[in-house]
């Protein structure tokens, strides 16, 4: 099924069922950023990441459902003026939970960072003689095995 007859199929629905479908959508959602939220927040990168493809499907499963309410939103005020408010109010709670989410994902990320370069520092730091040599000049050391790290800063 192409996304167009996706669209059109969910256009058709009723406007208790769609407006049902989008609140479900939308609760698990919400649910699943609030938990890698959780996640991100206690430093447990991994089991926060393992919910990304659970957050992906459900993003697009609301994108669409959203897209086919936008097209017939006058159909639906007129139909369920109560059900289109609270489907508002819960899209105003999921974009909070958004920002929030990219704030603790850039807080993340930034820690992460800053870690990676203090290690890439230290490992590539060489130790400084800490005696003379005869003329009066500090010693000079052979090149240790370890010179540098390398980091990828995609996150």
């Amino acid at each position: 099924m192409t996304a167009a007859n996706r669209l059109a199929a969910l256009e058709n629905l009723d406007a208790a069922t769609l407006c049902s479908r989008a609140e479900t959508a939308l609760s698990a959602l919400v649910e699943v950023m609030n938990r890698e939220t959780t996640f991100l927040r206690a430093g447990h990168m991994r089991e926060a990441t393992a919910l990304t493809g659970e957050k992906t499907q459900l993003a697009q499963d609301y994108v669409g459902i959203a897209r086919a309410i936008q097209r017939v939103s006058d159909r639906l005020k007129a139909e369920a003026p109560d059900r289109v408010e609270r489907l508002r109010r819960g899209h105003e709670a999921l974009a909070t939970q958004m920002a929030e989410n990219l704030r603790v994902l850039a807080t993340a990320r930034s820690v992460t960072e800053a870690v990676l370069s203090d290690v890439a520092k230290s490992v590539g730091a060489t130790t400084a003689p800490k005696t003379y040599a005869a003329p009066g000049q500090p010693q000079r050391q052979a090149p240790e095995g370890i010179q540098g790290l390398s980091i990828n800063r995609a996150l």
